[in-house]
């Protein structure tokens, strides 16, 4: 049994005349007959009643119109859901994003994508750059937001904007007077650090590597699980540490921390999604919606 099958029944039903319910449908009176036959042949039962020219339901026909109905009605009902979420009426959207993107870069693109799909509900996860892939990779996000290096041949990764890194320390630091001259002086200092996974952490192991300086030898006083306690933590003169300018901004304006003039490379914000997933209207338009004036510079 199909719903077109049961279209075309109610149809006769309805009309009660055969040649009236194919003019409707915009079918032959030769196919609608063959299609009320084969319901009745399949499952052994006549669905009407043939008086001389006219038709009328039989007992099993009024219950199979009852039931017929409600399977239209749901069946439009999906149908009109389908199109309520190709069109953004409705949906559910979830991201998984690393700290810094949670904390300071993404809260204004959901805003944004909120405001033009209102009828969407958002979740956000926050984790480290390994929890958010981890994520997407499970299907418990559609997708994520990374600033630390993902090597997994399931994701892919796409670069959304940019991030600045700076070297921080407190306003009373020698490094506020005398600047470090070569990556090897890094070492000199001791160190306040997010957790290993962490895309800051991966990002200044990463640069340390390249400048010849093995990450190990780096004196760590501190490992802490977020940009606002690492933040912390070197206005209280724990140490010097390496974050993004999106969440060293507020504290460089008021004079808690100082930005040591020394070059460190930049680093991309990345979009995870999932290699063999289909992405959703609601996804697709949330990526757009990044892309609004061609800048990819973090912050913008």
């Amino acid at each position: 049994m199909t719903l077109e099958q049961l279209r075309i029944f109610v149809a006769v039903a309805e009309e009660q005349h055969v040649t009236r319910a194919s003019r409707a449908l915009n079918l032959t009176q030769a196919a609608t007959s063959a299609s009320i036959a084969a319901l009745e042949s399949r499952h052994g039962v006549a669905l009407f009643h043939r008086v001389g020219r006219g038709i009328a339901l039989t007992e099993a026909g009024r219950v199979l119109l009852e039931e017929a109905r409600k399977v239209l009605a749901a069946a439009a009902s999906a149908e009109c859901a389908l199109r309520d979420l190709s069109g953004l009426k409705r949906g559910h959207l979830c991201v998984h994003a690393s700290q810094t993107i949670a904390s300071y870069w993404l809260p204004a693109k959901l805003q944004r994508f909120r405001a033009s799909c209102p009828g969407v509900t958002l979740s956000v996860g926050i984790g480290n750059t390994q929890d958010v892939a981890q994520a997407v990779k499970a299907g418990r996000a559609e997708i994520g937001f990374v600033e630390g290096e993902v090597r997994d041949p399931s994701l892919v990764a796409e670069t959304v904007a940019r991030d600045e890194l700076l070297l921080l320390v407190p306003p009373d630091h020698p490094w506020t007077r005398q600047p470090p001259t070569s990556p090897a002086m890094l070492l000199e200092a001791v160190w306040v650090l997010r957790e290993a996974g962490s895309g800051t952490r991966q990002r200044l192991e990463v640069a340390l590597t390249d400048f010849g300086v093995d990450p190990a030898a780096l004196q760590v006083a501190l490992e802490l699980p977020s940009n606002e306690a690492v933040r912390a933590a070197v206005e209280a003169g724990a140490g010097v540490t390496v974050l993004s300018r999106l969440v060293a901004g507020g504290a460089l304006l008021a004079g808690t921390l100082y930005a040591v003039p020394f070059a460190l490379p930049d680093r991309s914000f990345q979009l995870l999604r999932h290699r063999q997933r289909s992405v959703s209207a609601a996804a697709a338009a949330f990526r757009t919606l990044l892309y609004p004036a061609g800048s990819t510079r973090a912050g913008t």
